[in-house]
């Protein structure tokens, strides 16, 4: 069976929490409940894994070799200076889609460069929690073949 998985970066945990004008009231645990529905009915395994640790990311990634066909991604705040994620984004060699829930491009100065975009397949910006929706989408049929 194909997997997909969703890797959630610093303070991700508290969506529904905080900063709900930028982030809604939403926890990301409702929405994942939809998206395993979405991946279960395409035959897939979603997986999902959050830290506010960068390391334990990075070692997440790591261990993604040989077990999962397509990882999507939110770094959270990661984006704008772990060039250690980038790398190690290259260095599995397996797709990745870059999620954010907000709009960086519209957001301070500092949010609108991602370090981890030149690394990845292709980034979903701006459409709250729908952007992780989105993503799966799109990775459903990527991981089918069905898109390049």
């Amino acid at each position: 069976m194909k997997k997909i998985i969703i890797i959630n970066g610093p303070n991700l945990n508290l969506l529904g929490f905080r900063e709900k004008e930028i982030y809604g009231d939403e926890s990301f645990e409702d929405m994942y409940k939809e998206l395993k529905k979405l991946a279960q009915d395409k035959e897939v395994e979603l997986l999902y894994f959050q830290s506010n640790d960068e390391g334990e990311i990075l070692d997440r990634i790591h261990q993604c070799i040989g077990e999962v066909d397509l990882i999507i991604i939110n770094p959270g705040a990661l984006t704008h200076y772990s060039y250690s994620l980038h790398d190690a984004i290259l260095a599995v060699k397996i797709p990745v889609i870059e999620v954010h829930i907000s709009n960086i491009f519209k957001r301070e100065d500092w949010r609108r460069k991602s370090v981890v975009s030149p690394a990845v397949l292709g980034v979903i910006s701006g459409f709250g929690l729908e952007s992780y929706r989105l993503a799966l989408l799109y990775a459903l049929d990527y991981i089918k073949g069905c898109k390049k």
